[in-house]
């Protein structure tokens, strides 16, 4: 080997050790900045050391595709707002799949006949996710941006030609890889692989584009590792499969959280809504105005923030942050509590929290917070509910059975917790306070006294009422 060739397979080790620590770095919001810086460095690499590599015929066109390349970058970067960033990263996800299948059918076009057998089946593995992720990618931002309809595009027997339609891609591909000369089936695989990235993608709604995107980006990434397996580029296989395989477990883990199974999704069919019972789901749901939240917000000691679509939707997240500064002015706790499906795509809260300047040490995932919640639907807690309602019913009755066993005090003491809207009474407590406290709660529910709520809740109702629907509270 040359010294060229030693100085390019360290730039792609250096670039490839980067990939891995920016990785680690974006798994948390306090790094994911320095995680960023670490990815653009470890690309800057394994560009570099492309371009040093004694394979270069011509510079003409790499230095046409640099130039194009760095306008549409340099325009994305400083044009593109934060709140059009889901469309954005869908987009870069069609370029780099694109640019896979491009490579791929390159490849096939010089080399396709003398090509291994494994080489052959890496190249229409490559293609074929390429083209599919490039057209859902586009599909995703369209749906993203409103260019398409946000709600699902369904039609009847859509599951039966989506299946046609697969069966079609994946016996071209095979047909191809055991019959290279057959022209015709590498390029039928690869505009039915077009046209399924259509149908992947049709029949979902914009609030399911999260786990979408995480999906197309693990596709991605396995196009760009078969690509390094064609090329034999170690960067591209390294980096590839650190794309592909973190999108698939970002996947599993969004489907967990949204009760969904990966197969349902990796057969494209969750645009639906899917009515299944569910025994973990309970409470009751209850509608309030703007002057109870307010009034609610100004006398709590906790709220927890549960941002989601509506408040990237509504661009409400300067809005909430203001809110939890106001709060947070009079000794209230404010937390925001981070679903790993919430938004248009992952980690969209996380980015539009952090546009708000909201402290990243008030940022709390699912399973970080859900212990907070104290009205949680678990089965732990359906059982305690259950104990504890039996043993109210068990001292109810022993009351009854006590207050018509005789007369006196006691029994008197007995008989008026046994009536109708009583509460107990402590121990030595006189029977007449019961009847006080009865007809004192018969006035109020027969002359309802509004409450007056102070100059906070005034503040606050005042504030929430220029606030956009984008999410649910919790206070306690």
């Amino acid at each position: 080997m040359s010294l060229t060739s030693y100085f390019m397979e360290a730039t792609y080790l250096v670039a490839s050790i980067l990939f891995v620590l920016a990785l680690k770095g974006m798994s948390h919001p306090e790094t994911a900045r320095r995680g960023m810086f670490m990815a653009e460095g470890g690309m800057f690499m394994a560009i570099v050391g492309t371009l040093i590599g004694a394979h270069i015929v011509t510079w003409e066109w790499i230095l046409v595709g640099l130039t194009i390349g760095s306008i549409i970058g340099i325009w994305m970067a400083l044009f593109v707002p934060m709140t059009s960033m889901p469309q954005r990263t869908a987009l870069s996800h069609a370029f780099g799949a694109l640019a896979a299948a491009l490579v791929g059918v390159g490849e096939f076009i010089i080399r396709g006949s003398e090509m291994t057998v494994v080489t052959r089946g890496a190249l229409g593995f490559e293609v074929m996710l390429g083209a599919l992720t490039t057209t859902g990618s586009l599909i995703a931002a369209g749906k993203l941006h409103g260019t398409i309809p946000g709600k699902p595009i369904q039609f009847r027997g859509q599951n039966a030609i989506n299946l046609v339609i697969f069966l079609i891609m994946t016996g071209s591909f095979v047909y191809f890889w055991m019959h290279p000369s057959v022209i015709a089936a590498f390029y039928t695989m690869l505009g039915v692989a077009f046209v399924f990235g259509v149908m992947l993608v049709i029949p979902i709604g914009s609030a399911d584009m999260p786990v979408v995107m995480s999906l197309l980006n693990s596709y991605a990434g396995l196009a760009a590792a078969a690509t390094g397996f064609v090329l034999g580029n170690n960067v591209l296989i390294i980096a590839g499969t650190l794309d592909g395989f973190s999108g698939f477990i970002l996947s599993v883990l969004m489907c967990k959280a949204m009760n969904r199974s990966i197969t349902n999704v990796l057969f494209g069919g969750f645009g639906a809504v899917i009515a299944t019972a569910s025994t973990n789901v309970g409470g009751v749901m209850r509608e309030i105005t703007l002057d109870d939240a307010a009034m609610q917000l100004a006398f709590a000691n906790r709220v927890i923030f549960v941002p989601g679509y509506g408040l990237a939707t509504a661009q409400a997240q300067h809005a909430v942050r203001e809110l939890g500064e106001l709060l947070e002015s009079r000794g209230v706790t404010v937390k925001y509590a981070i679903h790993p499906v919430a938004g248009r795509m992952p980690g969209h809260m996380n980015v539009l929290l952090a546009e708000a300047n909201v402290p990243y040490s008030q940022l709390y995932e699912m399973e970080q917070i859900n212990p907070e919640f104290p009205h949680r639907c678990g089965r732990r807690d359906r059982r305690q509910r259950r104990r504890q309602s039996r043993r109210a019913r068990q001292s109810q009755l022993a009351h009854r059975r006590y207050a018509h066993s005789g007369s006196g005090p006691r029994q008197e003491r007995h008989r008026a917790q046994t009536r109708p809207g009583a509460r107990l009474l402590r121990a030595g407590e006189p029977a007449l306070l019961q009847v006080q406290h009865q007809h004192a709660l018969r006035r109020r529910q027969e002359h309802p006294q509004p409450p007056r709520p102070g100059r906070a809740a005034r503040l606050i109702g005042a504030y929430s009422e220029g606030m956009q629907p984008g999410g649910a509270f919790f206070l306690s």
